[in-house]
């Protein structure tokens, strides 16, 4: 890959490949005196490292996408626009398939990085009615699924609660077709529970704030948050964001996708009952024989549920306050205790979401697919969760850093392999780079047989025979000697003691770092389990789209095989998703969140440190640099430093590669620093670069003297031949000035003797 030195003119040095001496230190140090001067992006070769400003930056213009578009990726400062032009090019013009990998921790700017390279190829790419009305449709896209898979949380004001891979498909001359998304374990569970300071949903508050009167009373709703408890009363708002504007934004984006006002009406329905589930109070009942059960204590809300979705409200009280066993054998009804009943409320209520959430990325993919069989070129943008470290760490968190460990092998594995095919296709000997291979975490969560994930799921298949408590004890017992994994009882038995560990926990040592799991509700989450009765009351209301979302509830379809649990359905997605990167070619934005508090013009040391290990940024200058910082085409090198020999000053007639050569070896750099590829020269050290860039340096500097006192000479030269000739011409000038004089004398007297003579006659 061809690198343009003007990288090293930038503030501090733009590509950290460069960077000399390189330490974390030093690393980090540049990171922070680029980011003062508002340079948030800096590479490691061909990835980008985006700093989040916290503030908006002139550096999206219209000019500064034709800045980028078409340009050579190092010729100009370092940006997110120049990976999406190169990686657009190269799909465009090379055929190949490319993704692009966005990471980093919430609030690190990944989902304003995927727009940003979204708009970027729309911006680039073709015209006409057809391909606009695609774009138009892929980018309204975002703000549909951002006001129903985003939140704010307490490190970020719209954190993306779901993984996104949108595959975006173009024809031979790189005009967009269309493209199909994928969605990633939604955090359902924020529907019915999130922490103080945190908001549920956007799409809750925007259509309280934005909906007007007529729709409000449609749907049921009332206008104050406050009313609903779902809704976290302490942060309703957001500053500087307008609820009811983005409502507005949302109804029409959901109109340029395709959505008709019926469906955009269902959809609203559908969202509202979530809402006011929230509401619905049980209250305990006793029966003849003394059992404890529920009842429904507020009738209105429930009547008010009911007849949004046109169903019987005998129907979903039964629903919400018994279950039905059923085996092959017989059917048996238990009533639910208050506890319970408040368990199947809020599971219904997560469970309709969760699948409203997945049926609305349906309907987008429907109207953005590709209408023709025509072979099809693809760039894939993934944004997806970061590594997430909080106080109390549960099931959601152990998915999540699942999912990053997969995406931190891939990035290794595919750099390492990026790296390994340039030496030999470039005839280079391969340098052996020491990494950390992150397999052995890998393993130790998904293995089919003695996998963290795989023995939850045998405990789940045990009802009543196991819990939390059993399933600790089983992952103590199988993991023991494992260098990867402790427990409170692991560390006992090394003598080791920490009084963070509880009882009820285990810690992975992940890439990352270390990460304490609490298994309380581990068992619980992974079954995802919907009573029956839940899912036939859904099927068995009039509303269209609510009765979709619940198919199961037919009782013609009606199966008793137990469905997959979350692990393993998020397990499988992980391996599809990561086929799906291996088969293209990856381009890498490693965001990072410079402070704790969203202000701009803060970078927190610590909290970059820890990031900087977290996305492996120092091993991945290592493995780029693999024995050689550099490299450059022969035909690039020759011309840049072409004047620091005489062989090849002002011009070499030969081959670049050839010239190239008797260039180096007229200057006193050591063999063993060079190699020489069949295309491009490599040089080992950044402190050899900057030797020839000081050279070259000084010896532009002596020819720019050169030139000035060329030209200087040739301008007094010019000057005095323009008064020499001045001269000659006034000469000649007066010369022929006084001929012309003595002439006209002549001629006067001629005449006056003329007039004399015809006078005297």
């Amino acid at each position: 890959m061809d690198t343009n030195l003007t990288l090293l003119n930038t503030v501090g040095v733009g590509d950290l490949v460069l960077l000399d001496p390189l330490t974390e230190d030093t690393l980090v140090q540049n990171l922070e005196e680029r980011f003062r001067h508002n340079e948030i992006y800096t590479y490691i070769g061909n990835v980008v490292i985006s700093v989040n400003p916290y503030q908006p930056l002139p550096i999206y213009s219209e000019e500064m996408v034709e800045q980028y578009k078409n340009c050579n990726f190092f010729a100009v400062k370092p940006h997110i626009y120049a990976i999406a032009d190169d990686a657009y090019r190269s799909l465009r013009d090379q055929d190949k398939d490319q993704c692009v990998l966005i990471t980093g921790e919430s609030g690190a700017g990944k989902t304003e990085a995927s727009k940003l390279v979204m708009s970027y190829v729309a911006a680039v790419c073709g015209k006409g009615e057809q391909v606009n009305r695609v774009k138009e449709q892929l980018l309204q896209s975002n703000p549909v699924l951002e006001a129903f898979g985003n939140a704010k949380t307490i490190r970020n004001d719209n954190s993306s609660r779901f993984g996104k891979y949108m595959d975006i498909e173009f024809d031979f001359k790189g005009d967009p077709l269309g493209g199909v998304i994928s969605n990633y374990l939604l955090e359902k569970s924020r529907v019915v529970h999130h922490v103080k300071s945190e908001r549920n949903f956007h799409i809750f508050y925007q259509i309280l704030s934005g909906g007007s009167d007529q729709l409000l009373k449609q749907l049921k709703l009332e206008r104050d948050c406050s009313v609903y408890s779902y809704l976290n009363r302490e942060a309703p708002s957001l500053q500087g964001v307008d609820d009811a504007a983005n409502f507005r934004a949302i109804q029409d984006a959901m109109k340029a996708i395709g959505f008709s006002s019926a469906e955009v009406t269902a959809v609203l329905e559908v969202t509202a009952v979530v809402l006011k589930l929230g509401n619905v109070q049980l209250s305990e009942q006793f029966q003849a024989s003394g059992a404890e059960s529920c009842g429904v204590k507020n009738e209105q809300v429930l009547r008010e549920i009911c007849q949004l979705i046109r169903l019987d409200e005998t129907v979903l009280e039964h629903a919400l306050c018994s279950r039905t066993v059923e085996t092959h054998q017989e059917k048996m009804v238990t009533t639910l205790r208050v506890s319970q009943g408040y368990y199947a409320r809020d599971a219904l209520a997560k469970n309709i979401y969760n699948r409203l959430f997945n049926w609305l990325v349906n309907r987008i993919n429907e109207s953005i697919k590709v209408k023709t069989t025509e072979r099809k070129k693809v760039m894939g943008v993934l944004d997806i969760y970061g590594f997430e470290i909080f106080q109390k760490n549960s099931f959601e968190q152990f998915i999540i850093n699942y999912c990053n460990e997969k995406l931190q092998q891939i990035f290794i594995l595919l750099t390492l392999k990026e790296e390994q095919e340039e030496y030999i296709r470039e005839g280079i000997a391969w340098t052996p780079v020491d990494f950390f291979d992150n397999s052995v975490i890998c393993n130790l969560i998904e293995d089919n047989t003695g996998g963290i994930l795989a023995m939850l799921n045998e405990e789940c298949l045990r009802p009543g025979q196991v819990n939390e408590a059993t399933f600790l004890a089983k992952l103590n017992q199988v993991f023991k000697d494992h260098q990867r994994y402790e427990s409170r009882v692991t560390q006992n038995a090394k003598h080791i003691m920490d009084a963070s560990m509880l009882t009820d926990c285990f810690r992975i040592h992940h890439y990352a770092g270390k990460v304490t799991y609490n298994v309380t509700g581990f068992i619980e989450k992974n079954n995802d389990l919907l009573y029956r009765d839940l899912s036939q009351a859904m099927w068995k209301a009039k509303h269209e789209l609510l009765r979709t979302l619940f198919p199961e509830g037919d009782p013609e379809k009606a199966s008793l095989k137990r469905p997959p649990t979350a692990g393993f359905q998020f397990k499988a997605s992980v391996a599809t998703l990561m086929k799906n990167l291996y088969s293209k070619k990856p381009n890498y934005i490693r965001c990072i969140k410079p402070n704790d508090t969203k202000a701009p013009a803060v970078f927190t040391d610590a909290l970059v440190r820890t990031q900087v290990r977290y996305l492996g940024l120092l091993e991945n200058v290592r493995v780029r640099r693999a024995g050689y910082a550099y490299r450059q085409g022969y035909g690039p090198c020759l011309e840049r430093y072409k004047m620091l020999s005489k062989e090849t000053w002002p011009h070499w007639n030969g081959s670049a590669r050839n010239g190239v050569q008797a260039l180096l070896d007229s200057l006193p750099i050591d063999p063993k620093e060079l190699a020489y590829g069949h295309t491009k020269i490599f040089i080992r050290t950044p402190a050899q670069l900057f030797n020839l860039e000081d050279r070259r340096q000084r010896r532009v500097e002596e020819l720019a003297a050169l030139i000035q006192a060329t030209y200087r000479a040739w301008k007094c030269r010019m000057h005095y031949q323009k008064m020499r000739k001045s001269q000659i011409l006034i000469s000649a000038w007066y010369r022929g000035h006084a001929q012309k004089n003595k002439y006209s004398k002549m001629k006067m007297a001629a005449l006056l003797i003329q007039a004399y003579v015809r006078g005297w006659k």
